[in-house]
């Protein structure tokens, strides 16, 4: 972004001249000390994580953050003027500006190697997080990509690292060396398993590097699971001049995100740990239930509102949300017919859950398009609402209203194959084929849907299924898009 000469850049020294609606940190920046790394920190981390220390630093200073690009310098270059501070602008009915200061520290590693790992082996630091998404953990299925490029110069260079994993081992390494405590490694990551999945990555690379390291690490190092809930759009220009007009000075690199956000932590920690829970963070023994209600609760009812909002030509989750008979039917299906089938965690409260999704889906501040939630959903579908399905059946519960998505994504399928659309998702062609010989007739399309074993074993040989399958199909195929709302109030 240029930066207008004209115009006063964020600063610590600028603090005092923000107006009073700003929010701003409550503790004096100079007084904090760096306890944690967060390797990643993109926009994703600086809306959630660093926010969540943020709340934090006024009563426990030692919690700060030295946050860590592996590759880009852009964040570096852009956060360094600006003494790390930055603006986070909540999105609700009404938006607020907040001035985050938890970053104190921001390093590139491409070009500052000795200084982040100077870091990572510092006895302050007590823990490391890391948002690089899924393919920054070098994995191939399960274990580690030894074949990775990054991951081969590591174990040939581990005093010289890229990955992520070589800078994790080798500040290890160092403490190990020095008789240093090691630290906590928190994947924030949504990525299923995602603290279990990075222990053995870690684990495998360590042996490899120095076998007694290894066991040093498995015996005293921990890698607790987590999961984090928020939406996070995309830095604009339009964020930017907002955020230039209201505060009078120039961000280089403002970030955005809903006002919900949901993070649940593994209470499994060695050393240390901030005092998370005063910051709203959940702490709780059962990450893969909080994994599964997000999935099945509000990834389910995406996908639903995604495919009949397509079907009925509406653009966003909000454009659908305003239609009555649609949310009622996305509210039903997610009180009746999801929550009662699956295994929620201890401590979540299945009706405050569902309320705030459907107050996050009415946020007027976010426009989510459906075309994009309907994306890849021959990978979504089998664990957003198949899934739920199978365990109805299992109950021995109705299964029709949960079938009306389903079937609304065959139509789906079926009008961009006729309309010579490709799909965003890896099993186009299949799909698109499929999609070409469907005519809308029930006895014929379903069947030759649920021949895809990829997406549909093994529900696609239970009659039960197939029944309720064809008459959700056979009702949505019969109604135009201003008539389905008739469809849905009696589905």
């Amino acid at each position: 972004m240029a930066i207008e000469s004209s115009t006063p850049r964020l600063s610590s020294q600028a603090l005092d001249q923000l107006p009073a609606t700003v929010q701003r940190p409550a503790y004096a920046r100079e007084g904090v000390n760096i306890g944690v790394v967060h390797i990643g920190a993109g926009a994703f981390h600086r809306a959630h994580q660093a926010v969540a220390i943020d709340d934090l630093l006024a009563d426990h200073p030692d919690w700060a953050i030295c946050g860590v690009s592996l590759h880009s310098s852009d964040a570096r270059d852009a956060m360094r003027p600006q003494d790390g501070l930055y603006t986070l602008a909540l999105l609700g009915e009404e938006s607020r500006l907040r001035i985050i200061g938890s970053i104190r520290e921001w390093l590139c590693a491409r070009d500052e190697s000795a200084a982040v790992l100077a870091r990572l082996a510092d006895p302050a630091v007590k823990l490391v997080t890391l948002t690089i998404t899924e393919k920054g953990y070098c994995l191939a299925g399960q274990d580690l990509d030894l074949a990775h490029p990054d991951i081969e110069h590591d174990l040939a260079s581990p005093d010289e690292p890229r990955s992520a994993i070589g800078y994790l081992v080798a500040g290890l390494r160092a403490r190990y060396q020095q008789g240093i405590a090691p630290y906590t490694v928190l994947s924030c990551d949504n990525l299923a398993d995602n603290g279990h999945r990075l222990r053995r990555a870690l684990l495998q690379y360590a042996r490899i590097v120095d076998t007694a390291l290894a066991s040093w690490i498995d015996a005293q190092a921990a890698f607790p699971c987590s999961m984090v809930d928020s939406i996070t759009p995309a830095t604009d220009d339009a964020l930017r001049e907002r955020v230039r007009h209201e505060l009078g000075l120039v961000d280089a690199w403002p970030i955005q995100r809903e006002t919900y956000t949901q993070w649940v932590v593994e209470d499994h920690f060695c050393n240390d740990r901030p005092p998370l829970e005063l910051a709203g963070v959940t702490l709780s023994s059962d990450i893969a239930g909080y994994d599964r209600a997000k999935l099945r609760l509000l990834n389910g009812a995406h996908s639903t509102l995604a495919y009949l909002g397509s079907l009925m030509e509406i653009d966003s989750v909000g454009d659908a949300m305003a239609e009555p008979a649609l949310a009622a039917f996305v509210e039903r299906l997610m009180r009746e017919h999801i929550a009662p089938v699956i295994a929620l965690p201890q401590g979540l409260d299945a009706g405050a859950y569902i309320d705030a999704i459907l107050q996050r889906f009415r946020n007027p501040s976010i426009r989510h398009r459906l075309s994009q939630i309907a994306w890849d959903g021959s990978q979504k579908l089998p664990v957003r609402l198949l899934s739920t399905i199978g365990e109805a059946l299992r109950q021995q519960r109705t299964i029709a209203p949960l079938c009306v998505p389903i079937a609304a994504w065959m139509h789906f399928v079926r009008r961009q194959a006729h309309r010579g659309v490709a799909l965003v998702d890896p099993l186009n062609e299949v799909l698109s084929a499929v999609g070409r010989e469907c005519s809308g007739d029930p006895e014929t399309d379903v069947p030759a849907f649920l021949a895809l074993d990829a997406v549909f074993a093994p529900l696609s040989g239970d009659a039960r299924f197939r029944t309720w399958l064809l008459r959700a199909y056979g009702a949505l195929g019969d109604a135009l898009p201003g008539t389905l709302a008739r469809v849905l109030k009696a589905a």
